[in-house]
């Protein structure tokens, strides 16, 4: 009987998608146990984990699956729905989700719509593409008829994004399609492998990552930025227009969407440096972790790094201690090239809040106060205690000290 129910169990989860199953530029998923040791070697009371450029997901699940509170991010909707569908705090019905999934996957669609007029016979087939566009606007309507919540109308498009993508016409990604159809495998939505009773503390975000650190506190921040001159936006429009559904205009072979400047990152280009220097800066943690790869200039010219080795070694320092861990990988490139000493490394800072204090920058005092202190603010800064709950400046003048 328990040899059974094992079978039946492991016979159902085949039938399931797990968050790790899609294609995706930068995919953690073989580097969790990497990401694991080091974590679990140099890092203690770790509660609170937050993976502020979430990508698929799979970091900040990983962590959520050994019981840690997470707080995921991502700019883009598709993203942040795929979060929504296994972190959601929303109540669901597995059953009712299932009977949708079923009823979709049922359905012969031959009128066109939106999906087959814009995508048909170039990311997809024509009979898949009127399927997705089909789908998509179901799910929209039964979620403005209130038949489902916000976390189902998530699981949702989180199962129609795995669907399409293992149907789509491409090599992993939407910046361009095929020449051939080789893709003429009929769509079919599962169910997403999701824990009906999610952690009610998780939380999930969809805002600009240097603008959210200012706002929320983790015990290990996780950061994955995109280093190199490939948007995301780009390489996934086509999933975050399905995502949305907004239906804007398309333009171009390869059919994005007009304006994408809502998911345009600043670590694409030539500023990512200075934009780096300033997450960092109001990051508010005990341990940051930095993955990144040892591309430099080893690949073409989109696939280098905006951001260099010493570059976050340096900024690192600024807020603590700094320990590097690498191991070797098979980096993604455009073209048939091998990389040869590949790896990803992850650096690792443990907080100083004496560093944090030293490398603050100052505000200077609105008053033009006689005896203020703000020019010996360098000096001043690093004589206090590094945990103090109440400061009392009891003749404070310009109030330059209390900044």
């Amino acid at each position: 009987m328990i040899e059974q129910l094992k079978y039946d169990i492991v016979e159902q989860k085949k039938n399931k998608i797990r968050i790790n199953n899609r294609r995706y530029l930068g995919n953690k998923y073989k580097l969790l146990d990497f990401i694991n040791k080091v974590v679990e070697e140099n890092c203690d009371g770790i509660n609170t984990v937050a993976d502020i450029f979430g990508g698929t997901g799979v970091v900040a699940y990983n962590f959520y699956s050994k019981g840690k509170k997470i707080i995921v991010n991502d700019i883009l909707f598709s993203n942040y729905a795929i979060y929504n569908a296994w972190f959601g705090k929303e109540d669901i019905n597995i059953l009712k989700i299932e009977n949708i999934i079923e009823q979709f996957n049922n359905t012969e669609v031959k009128e066109d719509n939106y999906v087959s007029k814009n995508f048909g016979g170039t990311y997809f087939t024509i009979p898949n593409s009127r399927k997705i566009g089909y789908i998509r606007e179901e799910i929209e309507n039964m979620f403005k008829n209130k038949y489902i919540n916000f976390r189902e109308k998530s699981i949702l498009i989180t199962s129609l994004i795995y669907a399409l993508d293992k149907v789509a016409n491409t090599c992993g990604h939407y910046d361009a399609y095929r020449k051939k159809m080789d893709s003429c495998n009929e769509i079919e939505l599962l169910l997403p492998d999701i824990d009906e009773n999610t952690n009610m503390d998780n939380k999930i975000y969809k805002m600009d990552a240097n603008e959210l650190v200012k706002d929320i506190y983790a015990d290990l921040v996780y950061i994955d930025t995109p280093y190199n001159s490939r948007q995301y936006g780009d390489s996934y429009h086509l999933l975050e227009n399905i995502s949305k559904w907004e239906k804007p205009e398309v333009t171009g072979i390869a059919k994005k969407m007009k304006d994408r400047s809502d998911i345009k990152s600043k670590y694409c280009l030539k500023s990512a440096p200075k934009v780096f220097e300033n997450l960092i800066e109001n990051i508010k943690a005990k341990y940051i972790i930095v993955s990144y790869n040892n591309m430099a200039q080893k690949g073409d010219g989109r696939s280098n790094a905006k951001i260099s080795n010493e570059e976050i070694i340096e900024t690192l320092k600024s807020k603590g201690n700094v320990k590097i861990f690498e191991t070797e990988y098979k980096a993604f490139t455009t073209g048939n090239r091998i990389l040869e000493d590949h790896k990803e490394i992850l650096y690792l800072c443990e907080v100083d809040p004496k560093k944090e204090l030293n490398n603050k920058k100052h505000v200077k005092s609105c008053l033009n106060y006689t005896g203020g202190k703000y020019k010996l603010l360098d000096q001043i800064t690093p004589l206090f205690p590094s945990k103090i709950d109440t400061f009392v400046d009891v003749f404070c003048g310009g109030a330059s000290v209390e900044d």
